[in-house]
């Protein structure tokens, strides 16, 4: 099927009534991972490349000031990953911009070979959102791409998203968000939390979800629920981490039941980024206390000193600038790098396998009706024509 747009994906998690994961990349080799593992379960898959991933993925290793030009060789760098690995696949396959923070990064990111795009207004008063949201629909929609838009603050940080307190998402705002932009998905704020640290037993504020489904349903109006800081932050792994030297602390998730919940509630798509980071950081410490010969390699040698002096970090980009043209390309020049590609694809696909299966997405690619950018550009002037 190859790449298409987020909406034919949405339309089927509704119908059908599963939660659909969207998974975070931020090298070539954790792209790889993630369309295979979705492969192996059959599953329609959401790739998400963040704003500021696009930054690091075009050279910028102090991704929080990266440049719109690194994140058009970014995006452009992403988009070739996923083509690459998904172009003869037999599943769907969107990749995804995460929290676009300007017109300027969703156009970059579509430029790149993105097939759908979030632009988070989310901090902006209400109507200056409605405007920035539905200007960025109509140049997406024109080319196909589906949109994705943000009402309401989670708290926490991810990238250059951040809040020190939450904003529950209005209902009637949120209809009134879809009607005036014409936005494919919505990211509404109901208890999940951006990062590691969301609080232990965390409550979903389910009741928002439901309003807001509810009233879309009487209107007669599509619209995509998404949740965003959905990591479960598994404590398995934190604790194999801290086993092996890191110094992670205040570290709670979401819990699988509170999530499978929020689907039930009419949740359709669940963003997931910290657990694969987790996962992908144990690995690695693993890989360097089994063969302690590797600390010292002329290729990789630097990521285990960088793990070692950063023990409170576990976001790999972080620790791979070493390993640039891997991570950017892929290109794998010896042994000690493969080693380290291997420790990312493994910890990629733990996460992603694992929560294919427990959000119900596993089996429902055949579900996934075929569309390409032109066909759904075509449908979209038929939707939007009332804008």
């Amino acid at each position: 099927m190859s790449l298409v747009p987020l909406r034919p994906l949405m339309e089927a998690s509704m119908k059908y009534g599963y939660g659909q994961g969207g998974f975070n990349v931020n090298a070539v080799a954790q792209a790889k991972a993630v369309i295979e593992v979705h492969e192996m379960f059959r599953s329609p898959a959401i790739l998400q490349g963040a704003d500021l991933a696009n930054g690091f993925m075009g050279g910028r290793t102090d991704f929080m000031n990266a440049t719109l030009e690194d994140k058009k060789i970014g995006a452009k760098n992403i988009g070739n990953a996923v083509k690459k690995y998904g172009v003869d696949s037999e599943i769907p396959i969107v990749l995804h911009l995460d929290h676009g923070r300007d017109f300027d990064s969703c156009v970059a990111a579509i430029e790149g070979g993105y097939t759908s795009v979030m632009i988070d207004g989310s901090s902006l008063p209400f109507k200056e959102n409605i405007e920035l949201t539905r200007e960025v629909v109509k140049y997406a929609h024109a080319r196909g791409v589906s949109v994705e838009g943000e009402l309401g603050v989670l708290a926490g940080v991810e990238d250059h998203v951040f809040s020190a307190n939450s904003t529950y998402t209005n209902p009637l705002d949120a209809v009134e968000f879809f009607q005036k932009t014409g936005v494919d998905a919505l990211a509404i704020s109901y208890g999940t939390m951006h990062g590691a640290s969301k609080g232990k037993n965390v409550k979903l504020r389910k009741e928002i979800a439901v309003a807001i489904r509810e009233c879309l349903n009487h209107l007669g109006i599509f619209g995509a629920l998404v949740s965003h800081g959905s990591s479960t932050v598994p404590q398995y792994i934190v604790d194999e981490i801290n086993g092996l030297g890191g110094c992670l602390s205040d570290t709670y998730g979401i819990s699988i039941e509170e999530l499978q919940g929020a689907i039930g509630a009419g949740i359709n798509k669940i963003n997931v980024d910290t657990d694969i980071r987790l996962a992908v950081t144990r690995n690695m410490k693993e890989l360097f206390a089994k063969y302690p010969e590797k600390r010292t390699s002329a290729s990789i040698g630097g990521i285990y000193e960088l793990l070692e002096t950063k023990k409170t970090a576990f976001d790999p980009r972080v620790f791979l600038p070493p390993i640039m043209d891997t991570v950017m390309y892929g290109n794998i020049p010896d042994e000690d790098v493969a080693a380290i590609v291997d420790c990312v694809e493994r910890g990629a696909k733990e996460v992603v396998g694992t929560l294919i299966v427990k959000f119900g997405s596993y089996g429902k690619a055949p579900l996934i009706e075929t569309v390409t950018l032109d066909e759904m550009a075509e449908r979209y002037k038929e939707i939007d024509k009332n804008l």
